[in-house]
């Protein structure tokens, strides 16, 4: 497909060319139900990815990976989706939640000892951002990190904290001061998932099904200050790593999710809409399921236009803030109208696991909540705004 910017470059058409038949051929419909059901991922597939140099995506050459490259990563994203989450989610972890931040915010020492395993996709990293008293307003975290000598000491509860029983690391977002700052008083930590005092407890949820999410519990964690993201000079400034580039680049990187969901789900109606006959001719050919499949092809065109401008924006280095928080609210609205259109047109059977569309549906009705609301992105645009 081109893009009305500008032509897509040409190696991330061939990266397309590369996961669409490696999609095809490593995780089929049976697998893609299987790795649901069990709300897991496959470890050994995802090391073909990282063979393929695709999580380097995100991480500078000099510490192993191709060089950031977000439209491509997003590229990356919206096909391994074409297979459900169950790689796509994995991917984002080592290579977004792991390259980015470390690459952006990591001390020198934090870069040279986990980049390289990052890029090679030996480690990943789970977010530690909301709790259960806090869901979008993170200034306001109750988990308290104080400096014991040349120690920190973490106490305090993080929720939805997905993939914490995998991951090697969380990316923990802390109080290290007092409440009334706000901003000024937030600290973030790297907090290995073995270290004395860390507990979990699974939280089952209906979406993004590659691995469940977790209830994290920090009792007197201890840890060396180099465990601080940026070292101890970035205490008490960890608002300027969640709000600088790496939110806008995590912006996009979930909206490449919910466009390359509801893409796979769009042409699986189509497919079918083919296929199936009905009063003595293919469904496609009857107008209300014409009209259906139509408006949903044109507002994925416009899902791609924005997800893919804000991408370019953001790999070359340009202002892109408003450009991500409005391509995350219109793709994460419209890809669960597009779902809920595709469902249709399969009908029954797109409520059973015969088809994709059940899970793709699923994960879509999560977009507009996960990765900052719909309506968290709309209050940002109208601060953006001045309204």
């Amino acid at each position: 497909m081109s893009i009305s910017f500008a032509a897509e470059p040409d190696h991330v058409t061939e990266i397309r060319r590369q996961l669409t038949r490696w999609v095809a051929e490593k995780m089929p419909r049976e697998k893609r139900r299987e790795w649901d059901r069990a709300a897991t991922w496959d470890r050994t597939l995802f090391r073909e990815i990282a063979e393929m140099g695709l999580i380097g995506l995100t991480i500078q050459e000099e510490y192993g990976g191709q060089g950031q490259d977000i439209y491509a990563a997003a590229a990356v994203i919206e096909e391994l989706c074409q297979g459900g989450p169950s790689m796509a989610g994995p991917y984002i972890h080592a290579a977004f939640y792991g390259g980015l931040n470390i690459s952006e915010n990591g001390s020198k020492e934090q870069k040279e000892a986990l980049l390289p395993k990052l890029a090679r996709g030996e480690i990943f990293l789970a977010y530690g951002l909301s709790e259960p008293n806090v869901g979008g307003d993170l200034p306001n975290v109750e988990t308290r990190v104080e400096r014991v000598g040349d120690e920190i000491v973490i106490k305090g509860a993080k929720r939805w904290c997905t993939g914490a029983d995998w991951a090697d690391y969380i990316y923990c977002l802390c109080r290290s001061g007092e409440p009334g700052a706000r901003h000024g008083n937030l600290t973030f930590v790297l907090v290995p998932t073995n270290a004395k005092g860390v507990t979990m407890q699974a939280i089952e949820h209906a979406n993004l099904r590659y691995t469940k999410s977790m209830d994290v519990y920090l009792d007197d964690v201890r840890l060396p200050e180099s465990a601080i993201v940026g070292g101890p000079e970035k205490w008490n400034k960890g608002w300027e790593a969640l709000a600088g580039r790496a939110l806008d680049v995590e912006k996009i990187e979930i909206t490449a999710v919910a466009y390359g969901l509801a893409r796979a789900a769009l042409e699986e109606a189509w497919k079918y809409a083919g296929e199936r006959v009905q009063f003595g001719k293919p469904i496609g050919k009857h107008q209300a399921i014409a009209h259906k499949l139509v408006t949903a092809r044109t507002k994925l065109a416009a899902c791609r236009h924005m997800l893919y401008h804000a991408a370019w924006l953001a790999s070359t280095g340009q202002p892109c803030s408003a450009e991500t928080a409005m391509a995350k609210l219109y793709i994460a609205d419209t890809g669960v109208e597009i779902g809920l259109a595709c469902q249709q047109v399969i009908g029954a059977y797109g409520l059973s696991d015969a088809y994709d569309i059940e899970r793709n549906l699923r994960d879509l009705l999560g977009m507009p909540i996960v990765g900052g609301s719909s309506d968290m992105q709309k209050n940002n645009l109208a601060r953006m705004w001045r309204l």
